[in-house]
């Protein structure tokens, strides 16, 4: 993984609450509702997300949590999982989770997934041109929603232009 912001990523556990309730706090509440479909979350919802997904939390150099990612299979197609991402809202646009989104993505590939979902509202433009970046797509609109098939052939991630970062 490279972005210069990101100090390292930690697999998150149900032991992980307060560092997951740590970079909640970090969220406003129209994004929590935004991913989430909630402004609060606990410790029940973390345990449930982590029976179902894989879950992993960016960190800084001091250790503050800046995004949380998650991917699973989550509709239960063979080869197909689900990907979550949520960015610290004062860390938005500067590559963060773009960063996060490959790690994810090259996981989910050498773990045998073909495809990539995520379930997003349509007009999330940042999450949908992150996605388009990833490879060849599918949208599939379900009202304020789209569905975003990504195909995770052997070459996507390899052949994306470098991890854009903020300007310093």
């Amino acid at each position: 993984m490279t972005h210069p912001a990101l100090a390292r990523t930690h697999p998150v556990t149900a032991a992980d609450w307060d560092l997951v309730a740590a970079f909640h706090a970090q969220c406003s509440e129209q994004s929590l509702l935004r991913r989430w479909g909630r402004t609060r979350l606990t410790p029940r919802d973390l345990t449930r997300l982590l029976a179902q997904a894989q879950c992993w939390i960016g960190l800084d150099a001091d250790e503050r949590p800046l995004a949380l990612v998650c991917v699973g299979p989550v509709s239960g197609e063979p080869g197909v999982v689900d990907l979550g991402l949520q960015v610290a809202d004062d860390r938005h646009r500067q590559g963060i989770g773009t960063a996060l989104v490959r790690q994810a993505a090259r996981i989910a590939r050498t773990r045998g997934a073909r495809t990539l979902t995520a379930f997003t509202q349509a007009s999330n433009a940042p999450m949908l041109r992150l996605l388009e970046r990833l490879g060849p797509t599918r949208h599939t609109r379900d009202g304020p929603y789209v569905e975003v098939r990504i195909a995770l052939d052997a070459h996507a991630s390899d052949t994306l232009p470098p991890t854009r970062t903020a300007p310093t």
